[in-house]
């Protein structure tokens, strides 16, 4: 073997490991990407659900003050209209009209409780907090799950791309690793919807 044969086999060792050592160091950018959006992906999950049920208890209430309001509301009338009858005894008129301005007290604080947001305008007003809350996370998720895929197939085609020492696989490897990195910045910003995925 001549000088400049060896030369030039010891410059394409020289840059396979070049390619090689790059490559793994993007693989390890992936591998820290693809932890930090299944944990994103996770969290949406479980966000979606427990805001899902939040949402759910708070109606499930806000129902039940409304069912309670309700009949507030038919024995405070049935009171009104007896009030009507003449032949009404006094004391029991009296007693009769404190039940009734009782019960409207009542009917307006199932209405709107503000010191403990337990009346049924803070019940709504919470319930949809927390299905905005849910839906926000629910657009998230698909980004998450898209980016993962997209990460863990960056991530194979590089190796392979390593070990067949095909570069041209470790590029389109790599071009499905950054879109994975976009999609999973846009899973937790929120900032373009892509039809189909929200």
């Amino acid at each position: 073997m001549k000088a400049d044969e060896a030369a030039e086999l010891m410059d394409r060792v020289k840059e396979t490991d070049q390619f090689k050592q790059r490559a793994a160091m993007v693989i390890a950018f992936f591998a820290m990407c693809l932890a930090i959006t299944s944990l994103g992906g996770s969290n949406a999950a479980k966000e979606a659900l427990n805001n899902n049920i939040l949402a759910s208890n708070f109606f499930s209430f806000f129902q039940a003050k409304n069912m309670r309001q309700t009949s507030y509301v038919l024995a405070a009338d049935a009171f009104e209209l007896e009030l009507n009858n003449p032949a009404l005894p006094p004391n029991v008129r009296k007693a009769m009209q404190s039940k009734v301005e009782a019960y409207k007290k009542t009917i307006a604080r199932y209405e709107s409780e503000p010191d403990t947001r337990e009346g049924k305008k803070e019940l709504l007003e919470r319930a949809r907090q927390h299905e905005q809350l849910r839906d926000r996370a629910l657009k998230q998720d698909p980004y998450f799950d898209y980016s993962e895929a997209l990460l863990q197939i960056a991530i194979v085609l590089i190796s392979v791309g390593i070990v067949a020492n095909l570069v041209w696989l470790a590029y389109l490897g790599g071009a499905l690793g950054v879109f994975g990195v976009l999609l999973s910045l846009n899973g937790f910003l929120l900032l373009v919807e892509i039809p189909g995925l929200s």
